[in-house]
């Protein structure tokens, strides 16, 4: 003896079914975004990389980069929130403690800025490569070398070469800090290493210092004098 199902046995089973299919087909919510603020921070910061590397018109490359950008951005910050917690948990004058702490966050750095470079060397040249980490400290490379050179005007090519190389140095540490204080305290650290190394070489800094303001005083007053003077149009 065959048993039918009742009519509302199986608009019941329909309605199970519809659900199921309603339910896996239901978009995923996307999280909000805990700090929004810092996001378009973030995209303001890739778009002036982007900009800078002049890869707009190729849209799957500048999304990539801009991708791996905010990520590298992201994790220095996750990085240095952590560092910072720890050391407010340590006393002090606990110096080795603090000194650990900030190691461990220097060698955590260390796999996040390789895998960083490996990934923007997928899509860029190693010229490109300089301009993104050229536009994440500031340009402080090209200042600091052309100051040095402007001060010093009788730099051998030795001496050039020895400097431009320190701070490149300067650049991959700097990259990997969390603010532009910590970025401009690296330079600072390697403009000092560089001057120990031109004072060993026989430069008088203090002197060559004190001229170089001179003359920086004298070209603000000659361009000043010049734009006093320049005929209207």
């Amino acid at each position: 003896m065959t048993v039918r199902p009742s009519t509302w046995t199986v608009v019941a089973l329909l309605l199970a079914v519809v659900s199921s299919r309603a339910s896996a087909q239901a978009p995923t919510a996307v999280p909000a975004d805990p700090d929004p603020e810092y996001t378009k921070v973030l995209n303001e910061r890739a778009g002036d990389v982007i900009a800078a590397l002049k890869i707009e018109g190729d849209a799957d490359k500048a999304a990539r980069v801009r991708e791996t950008l905010i990520a590298q951005y992201r994790a220095i910050r996750d990085v240095h929130d952590g560092r910072d917690a720890k050391l407010k948990s340590i006393p002090k004058d606990d110096k080795a403690q603090v000194d650990k702490a900030k190691a461990d966050a220097e060698a955590a750095m260390r796999p996040l800025h390789d895998d960083f470079l490996a990934k923007l060397g997928k899509d860029l040249t190693p010229e490109q490569i300089d301009v993104v980490k050229d536009k994440m400290t500031m340009g402080k490379v090209k200042n600091d070398y052309n100051a040095f050179l402007d001060m010093l005007p009788e730099l051998t090519d030795a001496q050039k070469a020895h400097i431009l190389a320190q701070l490149k140095e300067a650049r991959e540490i700097a990259m990997d800090q969390g603010s532009s204080e910590a970025k401009h305290a690296v330079f600072g650290k390697y403009r000092g290493r560089i001057n120990n190394y031109l004072s060993k070489e026989g430069y008088d800094l203090k002197k060559a210092s004190k001229d170089w303001a001179d003359r920086r005083k004298a070209r603000e007053a000659q361009a000043k004098q010049t734009a006093t003077t320049k005929p209207a149009n």
